[in-house]
């Protein structure tokens, strides 16, 4: 397992579109492997093979607090979408930023496990945005073109700690 370097806005990889997985072979099922660990590392809860450098269609996504529950997404397509839901994103690509996207409120992905095997993911709220943003990554596409308004920076919409009393 290694933590794989994140590439950042403005590296060209990130624009370019990914090339179907025709096969699991043991170098994707360790890139597979090499996600989970660098997306926990990097404390996201999604990460497209685009974002380490690599152009195939994989996506991990990791909503859970415990960050024990990863769902392995290989070909992903968005198969149904409905509702609209208004948030704030943030992207381990673009470090230090967010900005307001508006995404579907509830998705359905078809798409292969990591053991090659047809899956259906649904999904609503924080795990419908993740499976659009990352589905985005793959078609060379970063949150920051979606930004209604200004990329805000984290630090500044974070609430200072209050001060003990004197």
């Amino acid at each position: 397992m290694a933590i794989r370097l994140i590439r950042e806005l403005g590296d060209p990889v990130l624009t370019k579109k990914a090339k179907l997985v025709k096969e699991m072979t043991p170098r994707l099922a360790q890139l597979i492997t090499d996600m989970k660990e660098t997306m926990y590392e990097a404390n996201g809860v999604g990460l497209a093979a685009p974002q380490v450098g690599v152009l195939k269609r994989i996506v991990v996504i990791d909503i859970s607090e415990e960050q024990n529950e990863p769902h392995i997404l290989v070909n992903p397509e968005i198969i149904e979408q409905d509702g609209e839901q208004c948030g704030m994103e943030g992207c381990l690509s673009v470090p230090g930023k967010q900005g307001q996207v508006t995404r579907p409120q509830h998705v359905i992905c078809r798409a292969l496990n990591e053991n090659m095997e047809e899956i259906e993911l649904e999904g609503e709220d924080l795990l419908a945005r993740a499976i659009c943003h990352e589905l985005d990554h793959l078609d060379g596409v970063v949150y920051v073109e979606k930004v209604e308004g200004e990329l805000q920076d984290v630090e500044a919409l974070e609430e200072e700690p209050e001060e003990d009393g004197e």
